[in-house]
């Protein structure tokens, strides 16, 4: 009998992670969905624990939080929501809602920016924010969830990147028109490097790729950006359905692989 599926995917709460949860869910897979808080500035205090119901009851996951995406309303049997922020260790509700199961894919979905500004006015401390979510977060999560991932029979990471974070193309003056922080685009660069750094040591255990999702329609998305989460979505489900043995790798979900 095939054991079903399970995905971890963080920031889950909205945008491409609420929707490849519910995508997932809708196709067989069991997922551990992993939200910070409310949607707000990096500093606001977190809202009050969520309903213990949202861990240990697999049967619905009840919405506690209006800035949570609404599609994770009445997702039935196959998602358990908890409250895992990437920027601090991996907590003990993951690790029970995992529960010691193998972990066919942790998708490291959470990520912040910081807005465009200048050498003048840009702001180090950004810098330092966004790697501790982008870099640190995605090697807190695969450091606590390695034995899980060794666990399993093709075990995948995925590193939810930017084409942004690729220093050939940036050395080369491929997005000398975007204005894009100095915060988003080191610390893509050094997720880039994580998903190479993780390649190399678990080489022929487990898959390691970064991920450009496209011009995405969501909260961070740029202003002229045409992708719907959702479809989004359905494209990285089945790049997680691939037998591709190559490790590392640099794609993008609507066009061809990227260039490091």
């Amino acid at each position: 009998m095939t054991q079903t599926r399970l995905a971890v995917i963080t920031g889950a709460g909205r945008g491409l992670g609420a929707a490849l949860t519910t995508h997932l869910a809708a196709t067989g897979w069991e997922v551990v969905a992993c939200v910070r808080f409310a949607a707000g500035a990096p500093d606001r205090d977190p809202e009050p624990d969520p309903d213990p119901g949202l861990v240990r009851d697999p049967g619905l996951v009840r919405n506690p939080d209006p800035d949570l995406d609404p599609g994770l309303d009445r997702v039935r049997g196959r998602v358990r929501l908890v409250r895992q922020d990437v920027r601090a260790p991996v907590g003990p509700d993951l690790l029970a809602a995992v529960g010691g199961r193998p972990v066919d894919a942790l998708v490291n979905n959470a990520g912040i920016g910081a807005p465009a500004r200048p050498l003048e006015t840009t702001d180090p401390q950004t810098v330092l924010d966004a790697v501790d979510v982008n870099v640190a977060g995605p090697l807190r999560l695969a450091q606590a969830l390695l034995p899980s991932l060794l666990a399993a029979p093709a075990p995948l990471i995925v590193n939810v990147s930017s084409r942004l974070g690729s220093l050939s193309a940036q050395a080369a003056g491929g997005f000398a028109d975007r204005r894009t922080s100095y915060a988003y685009r080191i610390s893509k660069a050094a997720q880039n490097m994580l998903t190479i750094a993780l390649a190399a040591e678990l080489s022929g255990r487990v898959r390691c790729w970064a991920v450009h999702p496209g011009a995405l329609t969501t909260a961070m998305g740029a202003a002229d950006a045409t992708t719907p989460a959702s479809l989004a979505a359905e494209r990285l489900a089945r790049l997680l359905d691939s037998p591709d043995p190559a490790s590392p790798r640099y794609l993008s979900l609507d066009g061809p692989d990227l260039i490091w």
